[in-house]
């Protein structure tokens, strides 16, 4: 058992108690070589804070929420990763709930863990961070949250997103530069704000181009691979079939072609498969997934950073706006010839 105290380090270091505490705290106006000098003392002594001593000593709990509900195992690891890269650096634990359905259930659940466990703030991705039953808890007790990719009442506190409906929108057009016409679309999970604004930049993007967004070519789905490959039965048996399907996430794309190979269709000779995300699996599927890659790690990181921070609101307004990516891969190519003419 390590018996090593503060005051062990305040002594090699040759500083006072209180300017440890504020390094290890990692509080500003600091300077470098006092900063240096508590550092390097920590690290011969190997000494490590002892986080629940701290929280019942002072008004911090130096523990950030993550609650979730409903998201993919790809984006929701995503998330945990940044968040917990932000908390690892500023000397912070992530605490990681799965929230119940919205029902009382829920509520309560939420109102037991803020009772019991004593913490900073809270993270919210999609689709909690939507949940009225989840904010009414938090601002009755005052918890401060930061929501990921909210669809509305943005003046209600700070959050950080990215451009769902332009992605869609350039993911569409790079389909169509590829000569595809009839283009497929498998909608997301009901629940999730994200999927009706990617829909959105679909619809956009088609009608720009004036093409027809055929109903039979717009299938609905989960999030959930077995949802994709089940829109894609749907979609691969229509006399009229999509010469390629663009699916809101990656994990409905793999079921779309799942489904292509069973049936004898190559991809992507015979179809173009396109999905959301960039989750780790999209390079591991074979052709490799072109998709379009969201921030998932960068936007936990700054909503925990933000909560760290205290921050009410990014610099220009309550929202962070973060870049998206077209990743081309080989699931997508020319539209086949005889779909041309």
């Amino acid at each position: 058992m390590n018996s090593v105290t503060i005051n062990d380090v305040a002594a090699l270091a040759g500083v006072s108690i209180k300017t440890v505490s504020r390094v290890l705290n990692r509080e500003p106006h600091v300077r470098d070589e006092l900063r240096a000098r508590v550092l390097a003392a920590a690290e011969t002594l190997n000494y490590h804070p002892n986080f629940a001593a701290r929280a019942l000593a002072g008004s911090r709990a130096y523990l950030i929420g993550l609650y979730y509900d409903q998201s993919s195992l790809g984006y929701i690891s995503g998330v945990q990763h940044g968040a917990m890269s932000a908390c690892r650096e500023a000397g912070r634990h992530l605490l990681i709930e799965q929230i119940q359905e919205q029902d009382v259930a829920g509520r309560e659940q939420i109102e037991t863990l803020l009772a019991n466990v004593k913490i900073d703030g809270v993270i919210l991705p999609p689709p909690v961070c939507d949940r009225l039953d989840v904010l009414q808890v938090l601002d009755q007790r005052g918890t401060p949250h930061v929501r990921i990719a909210p669809a509305g009442q943005f003046d209600r506190g700070p959050y950080v997103y990215m451009d769902d409906r332009q992605a869609a929108y350039d993911m569409t057009a790079h389909l169509q530069a590829l000569g595809h016409r009839r283009i497929g679309f498998i909608r997301g999970h009901a629940d999730h704000s994200v999927s009706a604004l990617r829909y959105q930049g679909f619809v956009q993007a088609m009608q720009a181009a004036g093409l027809e967004v055929a109903s039979q070519w717009v299938q609905p789905g989960s999030f959930s691979f077995r949802s994709g490959a089940a829109a894609a039965e749907r979609l691969l048996n229509l006399s009229d079939r999509p010469t390629a399907v663009f699916a809101s996430n990656d994990d409905m794309a793999l079921g779309v072609m799942a489904v292509a190979n069973r049936i004898g269709l190559t991809v992507p000779d015979d179809l173009s498969v396109a999905g959301f995300d960039d989750s780790p699996i999209a390079q591991v599927v074979w052709p490799q997934l072109t998709t379009v890659r969201q921030p998932v790690i960068e936007m936990a990181y700054e909503a925990a950073s933000m909560l760290i921070q205290g921050a009410q609101s990014a610099p220009d307004g309550p929202g962070r706006l973060l870049d998206f990516t077209i990743i081309v891969r080989g699931s997508t190519g020319p539209s086949p010839r005889e779909a041309l003419g």
